[in-house]
């Protein structure tokens, strides 16, 4: 670990960001041109304390978690991030479809979308990155670990997953998730990620083994899907999906399809408002957010 060389570099990358790239209003009575370090500190989800002693070279070693989410908050590049990496004594993460962290362009356009939902996932459909409203929304669907990272995985292993979605829309969801992993096998010919996934799938899915056997193909761009919100009701939501060139990360757009979902949404933008000035932090739905063509 390279205290200082890390201390310098935080410091000189809190520096250079302007606050309204990361939806920051820029006030007349700030003193510095870049973020503070209690902004870093929420961006990131730390301590303020323990971004001081990052900073002035006192830390103790950052987890591998830490510095993803310091990553985030500082829209670092691929390789901004791996130099991060490096300087704290570990290893970069992979550079391919499964790589954990978001990429800083697709993180700042979740941060341009404001109050539209957006989320930014792998080539594998993992939640790497999700805007306030999106969290609302859906949950938080960062913190998973294992299998349970990608969201196919848990639609056809946990039976919560799919308690969002109206029984009769289950199976069309079903097929359009089988059928997205199947054009990815093309793309992703040999990988072993990907084929041990498939296979830890099969094992532990009947519905997924009878799917797969059909090899329906379909890549997810567009969709229209109902979601069950325990506090505002029923959501009707298109959802864009936009691909990066080299199909690793995708960045999912959801906005409400009617008028009456408009005004359920914007009702949750205020219940999250009014839940953030009184501290509370609970979120007890999840989403399964692939969307998927519906031919």
């Amino acid at each position: 670990m390279q205290r200082e060389q890390l201390a310098d570099f935080l410091r000189r990358r809190r520096e250079a960001i302007r606050p309204a790239e990361v939806g920051i209003a820029d006030g007349p009575r700030r003193r510095t041109t870049g973020l503070r370090r209690e902004e870093v500190a929420m961006l990131a989800g730390m301590s303020v304390d323990y971004v001081v002693r990052l900073e002035q070279g006192r830390s103790s070693q950052p987890s591998t978690q830490l510095l993803g989410a310091l990553a985030r908050a500082l829209r670092l590049s691929d390789d901004e991030r791996d130099h991060l990496f490096h300087l704290a004594g570990h290893r970069p993460p992979p550079a391919d479809g499964v790589a954990r962290l978001a990429r800083a362009g697709l993180m700042r356009m979740l941060d341009l979308l404001g109050d539209t939902p957006a989320m930014v996932l792998s080539g594998l459909g993992e939640v790497l990155a999700q805007n306030r409203v999106a969290v609302l929304l859906a949950g938080d669907h960062t913190g998973f670990s294992g299998d349970q990272r990608y969201v196919v995985y848990r639609w056809f292993t946990d039976p919560a997953a799919r308690a969002v979605s109206p029984p009769e829309e289950q199976e069309y969801h079903s097929r359009r998730l089988v059928a997205d992993l199947r054009a990815a096998a093309g793309r992703r010919s040999g990988d072993p990620t990907f084929a041990g996934l498939v296979d830890r799938l099969r094992d532990a899915s009947g519905d997924f083994r009878r799917l797969w056997a059909e090899h329906e193909v379909a890549v997810r761009r567009a969709d229209r899907k109902t979601m069950l919100h325990p506090r505002v009701g029923r959501l009707l939501m298109d959802c864009e999906t936009l691909v990066t060139p080299d199909q690793g990360q995708q960045l999912l757009v959801l906005t409400p399809a009617d008028d009456e979902t408009r005004e359920r949404l914007e009702l949750l933008r205020v219940l999250g408002v009014e839940e953030f000035s009184t501290g509370a932090t609970d979120m007890p739905v999840r989403y399964e957010p692939k969307g998927q063509n519906r031919s």
